[in-house]
């Protein structure tokens, strides 16, 4: 199954738990210092939903295909 993810940049606060946590779907943005997907549809995983869930701001956003 694949997902859709999306990051609010707004509310980053540039962490890099996510990265840590699920290093297959997110990077740092080295220009705005912040959390992105590597691409928007991702395969859905265990580690993408731990990412989410241990994101401190809670700005990342999976959306089921």
């Amino acid at each position: 199954m694949h997902c859709h993810v999306v990051v609010d940049t707004y509310r980053c606060n540039s962490c890099e738990t996510c990265v840590e946590i699920c290093p297959e779907v997110f990077r740092m943005n080295e220009t705005l210092e912040k959390a992105e997907p590597r691409e928007d549809r991702v395969e859905c995983s265990d580690s993408l939903h731990l990412a989410a869930a241990m994101c401190p701001e809670k700005c990342i956003e999976i959306k089921k295909e």
